[in-house]
């Protein structure tokens, strides 16, 4: 073999498309892109889910239900897990047990808006618990054993309008209405003068 007999194996190069060439290539006037339009340009990618026009499959189907964004996330603890907890020596009888407790001692996992206590498993030793809901079985699992359940309840998640302090304009009237009434209790005390 001379290297002016060096080729490459037969279909390893493919001679690129020329367009845009005259009629006569077969790939003239439109370059292969079909008639005039968006989708004759460069650029043109479609809009995804676009069905000509044609109502789209995601916005027939049928939506189910929803998200409340201001749902709570509590970290849910069961009286099992409690007096596995005491057994194991990471809780001592009479101790008040909060969320804080709860999670530096791994039994809850994280403190999130609070502890729930439910009332699977059995509760056997004396413990005075601080959590913001549970349920009424559970308080009486709770008050058998001798011990005694706080519930805290939750705090407002968001802030409302009037616990928000005033914004710049809301302070900009009352400046206003202050000096339109010292104004006014000048002029009556020139008045009388």
């Amino acid at each position: 073999m001379k290297l002016n007999e060096i080729r490459d194996n037969e279909g390893a190069h493919k001679r690129f498309k020329r367009i845009g060439r005259g009629s006569g290539s077969g790939k003239g006037k439109t370059a292969g892109r079909g008639v005039k339009g968006q989708k004759a340009r460069t650029g043109h990618h479609g809009m995804f889910g676009f069905e000509g026009g044609q109502m789209p499959l995601h916005m027939r189907i049928p939506k189910r239900g929803f998200n409340n964004i201001f749902a709570r996330k509590f970290a849910i603890v069961n009286l099992g897990t409690l007096q596995k907890a005491v057994e194991s020596g990471k809780l001592k009888a009479g101790d008040t047990v909060t969320a804080e407790t709860l999670a530096t001692q791994g039994i809850a996992r994280s403190a999130k808006d609070g502890i729930r206590l439910l009332g699977k498993g059995e509760l056997k030793t004396q413990l005075k618990l601080e959590v913001a809901h549970a349920s009424g079985s559970a308080i009486e699992a709770v008050k058998k054993a001798g011990g005694h359940v706080k519930v805290l309840g939750v705090k407002a998640k968001h802030v409302t309008r009037k616990d928000r302090a005033p914004g710049k304009r809301a302070q900009r009237r009352v400046d206003s209405a202050k000096k339109r009434s010292d104004r006014a209790a000048a002029a009556n005390q020139a008045k009388q003068a």
